[in-house]
């Protein structure tokens, strides 16, 4: 899948309280907080990681990714507003 695959609805996260909130909006920002932003490797981690890259190469639909990005950034305690 080429280009930008965005989510339905933002989810809302923020990293560290002294950081702002931020509107992840697609599959390309999520994958990319959960590469750099994630402070350890959990089964939620690694199954939105892979579910992103699964839309990303076309192989399952953004839905899917969203959903497991929310459920691992819930685990991590960055879920603002989903």
């Amino acid at each position: 899948m080429t280009g930008l695959v965005r989510f339905e609805r933002p989810v809302v996260i923020q990293i560290s309280r002294h950081s702002t909130e931020r509107a992840v909006c697609d599959v390309n920002d999520a994958a990319s907080i959960l590469l750099r932003d994630f402070g350890r490797q959990t089964e939620r981690r690694r199954a939105a990681m892979d579910a992103c890259l699964k839309v990303l190469r076309g192989e399952a639909h953004p839905p899917a990714a969203r959903r497991a990005f929310v459920a691992a950034a819930r685990e991590a305690n960055i879920l603002r507003c989903d």
